[in-house]
């Protein structure tokens, strides 16, 4: 199966860079155009039709987010290129999407690049994270939805419809109302991180907790939360006083 790329990079020298890559380690795909701006770019993938689009988020008339709004529906896997941007890495965290830094590490990028060529190969589309990464960016970073993948399936929940996050090694199992599971392989800290700004607590080391679905909390016997579904959760003696100043102010 061959598999069309474009690169989309407003610096001469990553495309350069993202061409030779490619030729070396990817021989099944072939390189059908390469653009420097949002106008060129929107021309070269409507005409080619490619399969995968490696995108450098800052280009030279814009953001490469500019260009993936006027393209919409996808058709196309892409892997993003970005300089180190905060912003666009939590977004991309949250939509479970492939980045890669610059400069480029060539381990990061047969690995980026191979999850995209299996996704194609396997007609996969990434269009739902595509839509929650975009959803992201739009509302400047007050994201209402989180992608869990699981290896057999792809999630896409409501932030707040999670009650709490359970730690194991280096899985994490969310838990939601009538107790469904979802279990992903990422570490609880990474979504710790993530959920912050979303009212969640690291009640303690092994639980990640919704604060707006907690009725009770018990300081009896060591501590422990009692959730909207009489789920109990467990609570560190240090983070009791970090928890009961927290809930003093909703």
């Amino acid at each position: 199966m061959i598999i069309k790329a474009v690169i989309i990079d407003d610096e001469p020298g990553m495309q350069v860079v993202n061409s030779r890559l490619l030729t070396e380690y990817f021989p099944e795909i072939t390189i059908v155009g390469k653009a420097e701006s949002i106008e060129s770019a929107y021309g070269l993938i409507k005409a080619q039709t490619p399969d995968l689009v490696l995108l450098d988020i800052e280009l030279a008339d814009g953001s490469g987010f500019e260009l993936l709004q006027k393209l919409q529906p996808y058709t196309f896997n892409v892997v993003f290129i970005t300089g180190f941007d905060a912003f666009a890495i939590q977004a991309f965290k949250y939509s479970a999407l492939d980045y890669l830094l610059k400069p480029l590490n060539p381990i990061d990028f047969q690995e980026a690049i191979s999850r995209a060529v299996n996704l194609i190969k396997n007609k996969a589309s990434t269009n739902p994270q595509l839509e929650v990464l975009m959803q992201a960016i739009n509302k400047q970073m007050h994201h209402k939805k989180l992608v869990l993948k699981t290896t057999e399936s792809m999630h896409i929940v409501e932030i707040d419809s999670i009650y709490f996050c359970k730690s194991d090694n280096s899985y994490t199992t969310f838990y939601f109302e009538n107790d469904p599971k979802i279990l992903v392989s990422k570490s609880l800290k990474e979504y710790e991180s993530l959920l912050a700004h979303h009212g969640f607590f690291r009640a303690h080391q092994s639980y990640l907790v919704n604060l707006n679905h907690v009725s009770k909390v018990d300081k009896s016997d060591g501590g422990f939360i009692i959730m909207n579904n009489e789920r109990e959760i467990p609570i560190s003696s240090r983070q009791m006083k970090k928890l009961v100043s927290l809930l003093e102010q909703l």
